[in-house]
């Protein structure tokens, strides 16, 4: 594994920026997960490194080399594609060992089966190495993909939303045996996805991109809980945080400057009876939570609440702020 360096990277396709003076550092052993929306510059970010993409400025280093002009052979990097991409006229075995047995590898047949037995015990895939790709499930497919890509033991993974195409329980299941076998290996992984539960749960550090720019990078937690702005403050958290005008509801420690308020879950208070200043619009019952929907004066928010607090539609409540984030008219948060 290796240290990879993004030093003042630029892509334009024609006209339209891809990625604009992204510097990125990832650091060996780590996993860093791009967070953003379609467009934002994370398939793009993903490709200039693996060399499928040139850059029109700015350095790629891999392991202290730059590799900016090298082709894709050259980089010592594995991809794991949206898609399966399997070959299917090819078995399990077979397609985990076809990565091995490149030319430029020269690996022995006993090392080939050794690395290939090895890493399908690790994906959970060893019991279906006879099988031919096409009489796999969707998720036995991915696991397939993500092993012929372990199998390699690159200088850093570079995966493209691979859960994105899978049911829910199999991603929740997915992401957990990533997140163990990239500990296990103590691997450098770069991460792209749009699911803000992926991100949280699996990386070392989060990136957010936006119109091809990094707009922020941190630990979950200071993400989460430090945003820089309000695209950044938008992009975590479940419900969305609820944003409204500064005057919406009374806090004595607005700091001047402030336009807009965001307020997550833990930063709204709910009281029932005594000063009533809301109304409960519709309630989503989620079995150990529930969504509450209020309106507040022309502001519709959402937040959780207890399944056992006893609102309904309708029912008038009282509503606070509790230690909110604060944001100028530029969007920045106000320190």
């Amino acid at each position: 594994m290796a240290e990879v360096i993004l030093q003042g990277i630029n892509k334009n396709f024609g006209e339209t920026p891809a990625v604009s003076d992204l510097d990125l550092v990832i650091a060996d052993g780590e996993c860093v997960v791009l967070l953003g929306p379609t467009g934002a510059g994370k398939t793009t970010t993903l490709r200039l490194i693996a060399g499928l993409e040139r850059p029109d400025h700015g350095r790629i280093l891999i392991g202290g080399y730059d590799v900016a002009k090298e082709a894709p052979a050259g980089r010592d990097v594995a991809f794991v594609f949206q898609q399966y991409s399997l070959y299917p006229h090819l078995s399990v075995y077979d397609n985990l060992a076809f990565p091995l047995r490149s030319p430029a590898r020269r690996l022995d047949k006993n090392e080939i089966d050794r690395r290939v037995r090895e890493v399908a015990r690790m994906v959970r895939i060893d019991h279906k190495l006879d099988n031919r790709s096409t009489r796999l499930s969707g998720g036995e497919m991915q696991r397939v993909a993500i092993g012929r890509a372990l199998v390699r033991r690159p200088a850093i993974y570079l995966m493209d939303e691979p859960l994105s195409s899978l049911d829910a329980k199999l991603r929740a299941d997915l992401r957990l045996e990533l997140k163990r076998i990239q500990k296990e290996l103590g691997s450098t992984l770069l991460y792209v996805t749009h699911d803000q539960i992926e991100a949280m749960t699996m990386a070392d550090r989060i990136g957010i991109l936006t119109e091809g720019r990094l707009a922020q990078i941190g630990t979950p937690r200071e993400i989460y809980s430090n945003p820089a702005n309000v695209h950044v403050a938008a992009r975590l958290g479940q419900p969305h945080i609820n944003l409204f005008p500064a005057n919406l509801l009374p806090d004595s420690k607005i700091p001047a400057g402030t336009q807009t308020i965001g307020a997550r879950t833990e930063h709204l208070d709910i009281t029932l009876g005594g000063h009533v200043n809301a109304h409960v619009a519709w309630v989503e019952h989620l079995g150990d939570q529930n969504h509450l929907h209020i309106r507040l004066g022309d502001c519709k928010l959402t937040t959780l609440a207890n399944p056992r607090l006893p609102v309904k539609p309708g029912d008038p409540i009282g509503l606070a702020l509790r230690n909110p984030l604060y944001f100028g008219a530029d969007g920045n948060r106000v320190v």
